[in-house]
């Protein structure tokens, strides 16, 4: 059976299983929102535990960017697992890796425990990034992937949301712990639930057996998929310090609140929340991902110029529209990704280039951008992240994707 033989099949057509299509979109994405809840409990509460831990602005960034180390080891061994193990098995080992990690921290009693529950946690993150989107493209056919596709693009700025709006009201009443016990049950209700739900659709069994894997290098010698691999890298890379730094920012150089600067990072991510399942809608529709990859970079290399300039109201207004501009890469990439490989098997090995790029991102990034803070300023570091967006558009440019 070829792939084009299986999206004609009942395993797309038959319409309880297109149903049960939209039940498996909710179980990988509760999980999702699991490992991102996880991942983005660090920056509401960072003054919070520079006190507690006394430690530097630098140090509360490994904490971030340490979460991404796994996730960046793991990232193309990910992938393998993915076709060795399967869909359900490797997502449960995720989500168990995010209770165990989350557990762990909520009882550290120093920084490099801390650190250590962060990595358990990144084998969650890393994981689910690449199962969460290749199940997504098993279940749904590649000119409806689009839509599917920007709902679950969301599950990084509901994370952040909830992270961002019990977080600081945890943190600052019942203790820092208490912010990772939360994510330790979060993790586990969705650790049940895809245990309980997930599965595979009809017909992809045989597929894989009729359709020979190719091999790993040979799979790897997609020059389409490195590009964008490169591409969501810069796109991290530009998010993820403003993500990271932006509510201590905001308390230590323009006057908020704790509380009050996690609600305008929240801003950003609700408008990012609302334009990721638009454009993914919306590339489906005029059937084009790379308008949607490329775009956004050369707006957010101009907005890079603002973030640390702003002051009053004009934050507010920058907070929204950069959240807009980022939520329409996420499912713009995670989209191409299958479609740039050239069988369905491949998805995974696709998705953990992506991934690649993406933790690579979220590493380095967060670390740098806090050194530079400490040598220079906030506004030069904040314009040292241009270049970045200037080669992420260059690198989605050279993504031959419809």
């Amino acid at each position: 059976m070829s792939q084009a033989q299986y999206e004609q099949s009942e395993g797309y057509k038959n319409a309880s299983v297109l149903s049960y299509a939209w039940v498996i979109l909710a179980v990988v994405y509760i999980a999702s929102v699991a490992a991102a809840l996880n991942q983005n409990k660090v920056p509401p509460i960072m003054p919070v535990l520079i006190e507690g831990f006394g430690i530097s602005l630098s140090q509360a960034g490994l904490l971030m960017s340490i979460f991404s180390i796994t996730g960046l080891v793991l990232a193309l061994p990910a992938g393998v697992i993915l076709q060795r193990l399967g869909a359900k098995v490797t997502g449960l080992i995720a989500m168990a890796s995010l209770v165990i990690g989350s557990a762990l921290g909520a009882m550290a009693g120093g920084l490099p425990m801390l650190l250590t529950s962060r990595v358990i946690e990144g084998v969650g993150l890393g994981l689910i990034a690449i199962v969460a989107p290749a199940v997504i493209s098993f279940w749904f056919p590649p000119q409806k992937q689009g839509t599917p596709m920007g709902i679950w693009a969301t599950w990084m700025p509901v994370g952040i949301i909830l992270m961002l709006l019990i977080a600081p009201w945890l943190g600052l009443t019942t203790g820092w712990q208490s912010v990772w016990w939360f994510g330790a049950i979060f993790a586990l209700v969705a650790l049940v639930l895809y245990a309980l739900l997930l599965r595979m659709p009809p017909g992809m069994a045989e597929l894989d057996a009729a359709m020979e894997t190719p091999p790993l290098r040979q799979a790897l010698a997609n020059r389409d998929i490195w590009f964008l691999g490169l591409a969501f890298c810069c796109f991290n890379w530009v998010f993820m310090p403003i993500t990271t730094y932006y509510v201590t920012f905001l308390t230590e150089m323009r006057g908020f609140s704790l509380a009050g600067a996690s609600q305008v990072v929240l801003l950003s991510t609700v408008a990012a929340l609302i334009s990721a399942p638009v454009s993914g809608l919306l590339s489906d529709r005029i059937g084009s991902r790379k308008r949607f990859l490329t775009i956004p970079f050369l707006l957010l290399a101009v907005m890079l110029l603002l973030p640390f300039r702003v002051e009053g109201w004009q934050i507010f207004v920058y907070m929204a529209i950069q959240g807009l501009v980022a939520g329409v890469v996420p499912p713009a990439t995670f989209a191409a990704a299958p479609e740039v490989m050239s069988k369905p098997q491949l998805a995974g090995i696709g998705l953990a280039v992506v991934m690649l790029g993406q933790n690579l991102g979220m590493f380095v990034a967060p670390v740098i951008f806090g050194a530079m803070v400490e040598a220079t300023s906030w506004t030069v570091a904040g314009l040292g992240l241009i270049p970045m967006a200037l080669l992420g558009f260059f690198a989605a440019r050279q993504v031959r994707v419809r």
